[in-house]
């Protein structure tokens, strides 16, 4: 070395992987020194006296060591048994020499006077040096490679087994040489030294290779064994249990002694029994709602029996594997051993894992509710273990209302379905939580919903009177009425007042600020409870009763059941017009029966045959807007009518009837030549075929057509066609094809279409009289007009009248916007006028479209 070098290296020292080279000669000691003789041995212990002398001494000693130490550049050889050993000597397992143990001694021994002069300098610590030669330089370039290629095979388990193998190769190359040649001549056999040089080598081998990979190899692997143990999965063909818990073990012992294993492996253990626990649940019991429910003890007896064993027996092996390689001890230092399964920790995951079953329970909840009449009740029982934490409870609700929304509270979703889904939710939820807490949080959203819908009351109502067997409307709520034995009053607004409650409970802690506790759920009670305003709902019953009372039927149980019922809900005065009405319909029956006997028109076998009339009597104040239509009836029936009007202002001589022939029901009984016909028909229908009779003598079949029946009626066009449509489905009339608006009388029909399946194929001209009276029949069944005016036919009935007044306006004054139609309506009209701008926009918005408005500029002016 130059002086310039010297001088070079004093200010900038070497690095320690450098070794730097023994001097060929020396003034003071020759090289025969370090063969091992007791000259040798003296000289070594000799501590030189000079600095340059002593300097030159340990360049020697440096140069011998790290030579001996230092790893050849090429990767290691695979490990394959027995044969392992004979590939490491020579190359890898170098023999030591006095001399090399003897420079090795005065590099590394305490007494060492070199050592203690250069204590503080990192550069000449031997073990230091030989880290950065294992780390630095051969392992990231000759075994780190080789192992970021193994773990690029997408089979976890051929490239967990090669990692393993690299580093287990590793461990017995890199400290061979230490433990036999270095450590023996450290303070204590070099225990402090190994034990640091052993936690630097696992930080390496941890920290170099790419931990998301290494972590997703040892999931699968860990996640695969438990699946095989806890028999999530079905095991594989060949696979016996012992060989899987052999394996198993293996692999976690050679992983903790890699360095990969320890707390590593313990938290990608806790990870996969949490998602192998998760996986269990859903696939063994999701969709599970059978009554009766014992899951929640199969899963606690499962968890006990299979999970918590699984987790004993792996925690076993983490604490309990012995080293396999005998050439180093295994370090535990850093890891708690302490991990012992105690009853504390099975009652933990036994109720970690109820409570996943009550969060899948949750997730179901809704398909739960919608299946409730199909015995799905054993998803609630589930429930009730979980719901037993405010968290929980406040979980349960928040989920459940968002499912809501976005699966049912939409649009395009019915009514109806809506409605039979609340009385699903008021059932499970009842039985979920009796307290009713649960129930009232989630019922707020859709109780809200059902309020803005315009036809929720009209169903409700309907449901209510409405036959079990219908299925156009709920049949969840018919049954609830057929089954109730007890209508129960709902509790007032005292009814927290109740001082003479024993049963009183205080309201529970989670419940709402407005939350008002009912003892009895019920569902007809909760439906009813939807509209604040009670005049709604009894306007919407009385139409409803109204219907239902006029058509023909003697038992009226129903009715009063819910009349009574709803005078309970809304006191007896809101509903004395209902009361009057069902009174009016069963005290007709007996006066009927007098009037007809009074004025003798009772048929009987001997006397003259006539027209038998039943009249329902109905006292108009308290009923609602009734069709009344007017048109002539046939003479024998306004006889009748007149004899029967007699008999009631006798018996009831402060009264007089107003007859309402358009709600009246006829049974026709007709006489065709090859057939009979018996309808119950409405009495317009039957005012219209009765003008078919014939004249008297004539051959031909009677012809009328819509204009004749119009002026010998006096009846409305609408009803003409009605009636004539009726009786083309009924095969009694048809159109001429001369003319669409003439009919005539079918008196005969063609065999055909008297019996339809004797025939392969009819005429064409039976096929189109077929087709014809079934798209006939149809069309009158959907439009019979109901007996009780709608609220639509009420207000277009009124608007006829204001059109005039608009009429007037726009002729007089010329163009005018809504709002100033609207004010000046207010002003001119007797009483006022009763529509706002919306119902006012809507009808002429309507004589737009007929052609008699126009909108110019936002003014509505008359089409010229």
């Amino acid at each position: 070395m130059t002086a310039y070098e010297r001088i070079f290296a004093a200010v900038f020292p070497p690095p320690s992987e450098a070794s730097l080279p023994t001097p060929k000669a020396t003034p003071l000691l020759d090289l025969g020194a370090f063969e091992g003789s007791a000259e040798a041995q003296t000289l070594i212990d000799w501590e030189p006296q000079d600095s340059a002398t002593e300097q030159v001494q340990w360049e020697r000693a440096w140069h011998t060591a790290t030579t001996f130490l230092s790893l050849p550049s090429e990767e290691l050889p695979p490990a394959h048994g027995e044969s392992n050993r004979n590939r490491l000597h020579g190359k890898w397992w170098k023999t030591c020499t006095p001399e090399i143990s003897a420079a090795i001694k005065y590099l590394v021994s305490p007494d060492s006077k070199g050592l203690l002069l250069r204590k503080t300098q990192m550069q000449h610590d031997l073990l230091h040096w030989y880290f950065e030669e294992v780390g630095l330089r051969h392992f990231v370039h000759f075994v780190r490679p080789p192992i970021l290629e193994a773990l690029k095979n997408d089979n976890f388990g051929y490239g967990i087994s090669n990692v393993i193998n690299y580093l287990e190769q590793g461990f017995i190359i890199y400290l061979r040489n230490l433990k036999l040649h270095v450590y023996p001549f450290c303070h204590n056999q070099g225990e402090e030294e190994e034990r640091l040089f052993m936690s630097k080598l696992m930080g390496l081998f941890t920290y170099s290779l790419p931990q998301r990979r290494i972590n997703d190899i040892l999931s699968k692997f860990l996640k695969e064994r438990a699946e095989l143990m806890l028999e999530v999965m079905s095991k594989q063909q060949g696979t016996e249990e012992q060989c899987v818990d052999r394996q198993t073990r293996m692999i976690l012992w050679r992983l903790q002694d890699c360095g990969l294993g320890s707390i590593r492996i313990r938290k990608l253990f806790a990870e996969v029994m949490n998602e192998v626990l998760s996986v269990y649940i859903w696939q063994t019991y999701a969709r599970r709602w059978q009554s009766h429910s014992d899951i929640a003890a199969k899963l606690r007896y499962w968890v006990e029996n299979r999970f918590a064993r699984v987790i004993v027996e792996v925690l076993s092996v983490l604490n309990t594997s012995p080293s396999k390689h005998p050439n180093y001890k295994r370090q535990n230092t850093m890891v708690d051993d302490d991990t012992n399964v105690t009853l504390a920790d099975l009652d933990k995951w036994q109720e970690i894992a109820l409570n996943r079953l009550g969060a899948l329970r949750t997730e179901e909840l809704f398909d739960v509710v919608v299946q409730w009449e199909n015995d799905s009740q054993g998803a609630i029982e589930d429930l009730k273990l979980y719901v037993t934490t405010t968290i929980a409870r406040t979980h349960l609700t928040k989920s459940f209302s968002n499912t809501l929304n976005r699966r049912l509270l939409q649009p395009g979703a019915a009514t109806t379905e809506i409605l039979r889904t609340y009385i699903a939710i008021i059932r499970a939820f009842s039985a979920l939580d009796p307290k009713g807490v649960l129930l009232d949080r989630v019922a707020r959203p859709i109780r809200r919903y059902l309020r803005d819908r315009d036809d929720t009351v009209g169903i409700v109502v309907a449901s209510l009177l409405a036959d079990a067997k219908d299925t156009d409307i709920l049949p969840e709520l018919a049954k609830e009425m057929d089954s109730s034995e007890k209508l129960a009053a709902q509790e007032g607004d005292d009814a927290d007042l109740d001082f003479d409650d024993m049963e009183w409970v205080p309201d529970p802690v989670d419940a709402g600020p407005d939350y008002k506790k009912s003892k009895h759920l019920d569902v007809i009670g909760s439906l009813i409870s939807l509209f604040e305003s009670k005049d709604i709902f009894v306007k919407e019953f009385q139409q409803v009763l109204g219907e239902r009372l006029l058509k023909e039927g003697q038992d009226f149980e129903k009715e009063i059941r819910v009349l009574e019922l709803l005078k309970a809900r809304f006191g007896e005065a809101s509903l004395q017009a209902c009361e009057v009405m069902l009174r009016d319909i069963l005290d007709s029956h007996r006066v009927d029966t007098v009037i007809r006997n009074d004025q003798n028109l009772v048929m009987t076998t001997t006397g003259e045959p006539h027209a038998e009339v039943h009249a329902r009597i109905l006292s108009h104040l308290f009923w609602p807007s009734l069709h009344s239509e007017s048109f002539s009836l046939p003479p024998e029936i306004s006889t009748v009518q007149a004899r029967y009007e007699k008999g009631f202002e006798t018996l009831k001589q402060s009264r007089k009837l107003t007859w309402l022939n358009a709600l009246g029901q006829v049974t026709v009984h007709l006489e065709l030549e090859d057939r009979s016909v018996t309808e119950v028909v409405q009495t317009w229908q039957a005012s219209v075929i009765y003008a078919f009779q014939d004249d008297g003598g004539s051959p031909k079949p009677a012809t009328r057509t819509v204009t004749q029946l119009m002026n010998s009626l006096s009846m409305s066009e609408s009803l003409v066609r009605n009636a004539l449509t009726f009786w083309v489905g009924k095969l009694v009339l048809a159109p001429l094809a001369s003319s669409p608006d003439a009919y005539n009388v079918l008196e005969t029909l063609p065999t055909s279409a008297l019996h339809p399946a004797r025939t392969a194929s009819g005429s064409t001209t039976t096929s189109g009289l077929l087709n014809a009276a079934a798209a006939a029949e149809a069309a009158t069944s959907a439009s019979v007009p109901h007996a009780v005016r709608s609220e639509e036919d009420i207000m277009m009935e009124k608007m006829e009248v204001f059109w005039q007044f608009v009429v007037g306006m726009l002729t007089n004054q010329g163009a005018m916007p809504l709002t100033r139609i609207v004010m000046m309506l207010k002003v001119v009209v007797p009483g006022g006028f009763p529509f706002g701008n919306e119902e006012l926009k809507e009808f002429l918005e309507g004589r737009v479209r007929d052609g008699k408005l126009e909108v110019v500029g936002g003014q509505y002016r008359i089409k010229g």
